[in-house]
């Protein structure tokens, strides 16, 4: 019995009996596995697997015969799964967001193309409403399957586009190293976002960013285009400017910028080495067993900051930790802007040196690390 007919026959009967569609149905071009059915209306949605063969899906091999090339044509393939489904329809699919990254939401195999999805099965009360979730299943889920996954529905100058770029951008961070950098930033990049809780560009006002000459420096990418923009060195790179200049704003990027960017984002050519990370305060977090002598000793507590934890971290302890537990974690980039700093754990300046002994002052602020860092550590810092 196909999967249209066990919802027929199930139609009207109590929610549980959907567990009858658990398992593996044929539709079309491509196999459905029901691996997880919700247990009643209002539960998380149901866990389905589409499984097309590579045949079917008839990708050219250029596109996927590297790991970059999957992983930029999985998250395509994504993107038009998710911009198949119509509004309101009870499938869905991860949605990406702006930036590129290997997807458990479609996955590309050696013979398989899987798609995995959710689905919110259909219900009157707590009655099934099997004629629905059959029409959802067998109609509209291969409707969005034939126009998202097979190539031949596809824009393909648009998924070899996505795919030359992703390339592109991860060879450029592949070469920061060799070349002394910590990050690039390329002319004509957009880096404002729209508002603070958006991600997309910031339209019309945005002034394009341009690199100054002392720090322009230039790339071949394997798709044959130069890109051209500011290289930030390894070292100590201090960033300043006025209040609403845009420092926060580049820092911003420059933190995003281990990710690879959608075509249209603005920040494409914003590249940061994979093991940059962003350093900052956080107030009330916990800490467990991290060693922030270096930084931090001698608390009024008592507290042994050679392993130290707390449930309710201050500012300095928190950031403390935090710059720690990234150096563990093998990172050679440190990007802090100082409106997100606890400022003692920051800076001691000569007048407080000169009130506050240093014997009595358990914090070393990190001005005084960032030097030691770079020379025995080879930790760049960007500072804002």
């Amino acid at each position: 019995m196909g999967i249209r007919d066990t919802l027929y026959q199930i139609d009207g009967q109590g929610y549980g009996t959907y567990r009858q569609i658990r398992g593996i149905h044929r539709l079309d071009e491509f196999q459905l596995s029901v691996d997880k059915v919700q247990v009643d209306p209002y539960a998380p949605a149901s866990l389905m697997r589409v499984i097309l063969p590579s045949g079917v899906v008839d990708l050219p091999n250029e596109l996927i015969d590297d790991p970059a090339g999957r992983v930029a044509t999985s998250d395509f393939l994504t993107r038009r799964f998710a911009q198949a489904i119509r509004k309101g329809s009870s499938v869905s699919i991860g949605t990406p967001g702006q930036q590129v990254l290997q997807r458990s939401s479609v996955v590309i195999g050696q013979n398989t193309v899987e798609a995995r999805i959710a689905v919110d099965l259909p219900a009157a009360g707590r009655r099934i409403r099997g004629r629905q979730a059959a029409q959802i299943l067998t109609e509209e889920l291969p409707h969005i399957v034939a126009n998202s996954l097979k190539f031949q529905h596809l824009n393909a100058q648009a998924l070899a586009d996505h795919v030359s770029l992703y390339r592109d951008q991860e060879y450029l961070r592949g070469v920061l190293a060799a070349n002394r950098l910590v990050g690039f930033v390329g002319d004509g990049s957009i880096l404002p976002r729209r508002s603070g809780d958006s991600d997309t560009p910031l339209a019309d006002e945005a002034v394009p960013f341009f690199a100054p000459e002392t720090l322009r420096v230039s790339f071949q990418l394997p798709s044959g285009r130069t890109v051209t923009g500011m290289g930030i060195h390894e070292g100590v790179t201090v960033i300043v400017g006025g209040g609403y200049h845009g420092k926060s704003t580049l820092l911003s990027a420059l933190s995003r910028g281990v990710y690879p960017h959608i075509s249209g984002d603005g920040r494409e050519w914003v590249i940061t080495r994979a093991d940059a990370v962003n350093i900052r305060a956080e107030d009330g977090r916990a800490v467990t067993g991290v060693d922030i002598s270096p930084y931090i000793s001698g608390l009024p507590s008592g507290a042994d900051t050679t392993s130290f934890s707390t449930t309710n971290a201050s500012g300095s302890t928190s950031q403390a930790a935090n710059l720690v537990e990234a150096l563990e974690a093998g990172a050679t980039a440190l990007l802090i802007d100082e409106d997100t700093s606890a400022t003692n754990f920051m800076i001691r300046d000569d007048r407080m040196k000169q009130l506050v002994a240093a014997e009595k002052e358990p914090i070393t602020p990190f001005i005084d690390r960032v030097r030691p860092l770079l020379t025995e550590r080879g930790v760049s810092t960007a500072l804002v």
